[in-house]
């Protein structure tokens, strides 16, 4: 099968190169000319025999929209453009309607792996139609992993990203939990080799998981965490996954907590502590810091 692929960062490389070693051929095009094979989306596009399939890589949002407004103007009917970024899902039925509108079809497809998935595979949640999803086929057995499991055919056009946006919106929560224990873990006297303690919890236990095994490998490399800042930033899926709850009714305690979290990490003086402090100073004399 022939491929255009449109963004080449950390991810968009990485899938080039396993697409690649599954004996397709792939057509990438970058902003840096160093990571390009061709220099144009034109060209990109004058590379591919119809019917084509270009996947744009690139950040959610203005830089998917203008890709993907530029590819409508160079594609013809029958081609399919998927957006295997991190785009919220309502953007995906937006950008289905247009291209129907000149015969294009459209999915798309959220994407997990990171650094990893060039050897262990990626796993693929897309949506669409099933005449268009066939057309990609080839292309989604050469990222996922090897195995029965790793890629699904999750509905409609906007659901592959939903999936993805709920997925992470759980690696939030997860993600906040073992921070807490290893907080927690750190704080107290007693416990004299956190490390060891989680890389205990890697065999047998009902936590382990490969957020685990990641968390080790951290901790091998920086045994206290004392050579980061306490920052984390969030993607955007976060919020959205907290949004469709709201807009849902669904109840996601343990995730808005995390994603919060990430809010309060951005404050190095809080200040709503500090109305907490100035609170129970007041009705019970408590102790204040000052600076």
């Amino acid at each position: 099968m022939e491929l255009g692929l449109v963004g080449l960062g950390k991810m968009g490389g990485n899938m080039r190169e396993r697409i690649r070693r599954a004996g397709h051929t792939v057509v990438g095009y970058d902003r840096n000319p160093d990571l390009a094979d061709v220099h144009s989306l034109e060209e990109l596009v004058g590379k591919l025999s119809a019917p084509r399939v270009v996947w744009v890589m690139v950040p959610a949002g203005a830089p998917t929209q203008s890709t993907i407004d530029e590819l409508a103007g160079l594609l013809e009917p029958g081609d399919v453009v998927v957006d295997g970024g991190n785009s919220r899902w309502t953007d995906d039925e937006r950008h289905a309607e247009e291209l129907a509108a000149q015969g294009i079809g459209f999915v798309d497809c959220g994407v997990s792996g990171g650094v990893w998935g060039l050897e262990n595979g990626y796993a693929l949640m897309y949506g669409g139609d099933a005449e268009n999803v066939e057309k990609v086929r080839p292309v989604f057995d050469a990222l996922k992993p090897e195995g029965d499991f790793g890629a699904v055919h999750a509905g409609r056009v906007g659901a592959g990203h939903f999936a993805k946006m709920v997925h992470n919106g759980i690696e939030y929560a997860m993600m906040q939990a073992y921070a807490e224990g290893w907080e927690l873990l750190e704080k107290v006297d007693s416990v004299t080799d956190v490390r060891e303690v989680f890389r205990s919890w890697q065999e047998g236990t009902v936590i382990r998981s490969w957020l685990l095994d990641l968390a080790v490998n951290a901790l091998d490399g920086d045994e206290h965490l004392d050579q980061l800042k306490g920052f984390a930033q969030d993607s955007g899926e976060g919020r959205w996954t907290v949004e469709a709850a709201i807009d849902n009714a669904v109840p996601l305690p343990a995730i808005t907590a995390s994603l919060f979290a990430r809010f309060a990490s951005r404050q190095e003086d809080s200040p709503q502590m500090k109305m907490i402090a100035a609170l129970r100073n007041q009705f019970g004399g408590h102790a204040v810091e000052t600076k």
